[in-house]
């Protein structure tokens, strides 16, 4: 879970109901039109989101779509229930986490499994295009230092140094399934309770501060953080799929999913690999700061998708 998704959520439920005691103020909260030609593309409030919904915005404009768009919305708890009511039209999503909130008993992890649970679990208001090969996954991840000193490459070769292992994650990590209690059952990876270290930023900088300088030994950081090369730190390889696959997906409203935008999208998403999402994170999220629009322009251009498709 990223930083912040719990308070967001929180916060996104109270301002809806402030929102339905004022007479539906909230744009999202109207049911838009589902039957016109135009788009809107949505994003969450985090900037790998919204880097992305430029990124389709810009491309499905080249491709004579009408695209306007409506950024920084929030979590699911606020973005879900806008698409479903036309108030946008799309959003950059993450299979394995939209999976999970579609249907809380899901247990797939493995990228096939849970695009085949994911379809199943849309309904009939929701649709997906396919899948990009880059994802933003929860990873175990170390300095280059500790790796090379107990030889890791995976989890599992963590796992007979636990005694030693003091671990940073977010708090929740300890109880969910894909947290302590997966990497125990999956790998033998047995972190005691005075061992687990929580911080509350979603392997963000405070995160990264701790197992870099040696508060900690491993942590739990996403896949896409520049911060992984920018330390040189060692993401460990999860062969038994703990982590739910977490692949880039463009989450239409079904009633505004038509074949030529799937075509748009599908070369975006083919493009978009892990290291590719990096990329821009770096740009937009290092110490360039690059704006996520400005981001999304240059990879449009360096990929090929500044002029129309097919």
């Amino acid at each position: 879970m990223r930083a912040g998704r719990v308070l967001v959520a929180a916060v996104a439920l109270a301002a809806a109901m402030i929102a339905s005691a004022c007479g539906n103020s909230d744009p999202l909260a109207a049911k838009g039109d589902c039957t016109s030609d135009a788009l809107i593309v949505g994003s969450a409030n985090f900037p790998e989101s919204e880097t992305v919904a430029n990124i389709y915005t810009e491309v499905l404009r080249i491709n004579g779509f009408n695209v306007d768009t409506k950024f920084d919305i929030g979590s699911r708890e606020a973005y879900i229930p806008a698409l479903r009511q036309c108030a946008i039209s799309l959003i950059p999503e993450y299979t394995g986490n939209l999976l999970q909130y579609l249907d809380k008993d899901a247990t797939a992890t493995a990228a096939p499994e849970v695009n085949a649970a994911l379809t199943k679990a849309l309904g009939d208001d929701l649709a997906i295009a396919t899948p990009a090969p880059g994802e933003d996954s929860d990873a175990v991840v170390v300095t280059r230092a500790t790796a090379d000193k107990w030889n890791l490459k995976s989890i599992a070769d963590l796992a007979p140094h636990s005694a030693e292992v003091k671990f940073a994650a977010m708090a929740e990590f300890a109880q969910r399934p894909g947290g302590l209690p997966g990497l125990k059952k999956n790998y033998g990876l047995d972190i005691t309770d005075a061992n687990f270290v929580p911080i509350a930023d979603g392997g963000g900088p405070a995160t990264v501060r701790a197992l870099v300088e040696g508060q900690v030994t491993a942590a739990d950081i996403f896949t896409t953080s520049p911060a992984i090369a920018q330390n040189n730190l060692v993401v460990l390889a999860d062969p038994k799929h703990n982590f739910a696959a977490q692949n880039v997906v463009p989450l239409f409203n079904a009633a505004k999913k038509s074949d030529k935008a799937v075509a748009v999208l599908d070369a975006v998403s083919a493009k978009l690999t892990t290291t590719e999402l990096i990329s821009l994170n770096t740009a937009v999220s290092g110490d360039a700061k690059i704006e996520p629009k400005a981001a999304a322009l240059a990879w449009i251009t360096a990929q090929g998708l500044n002029s129309p498709i097919g």
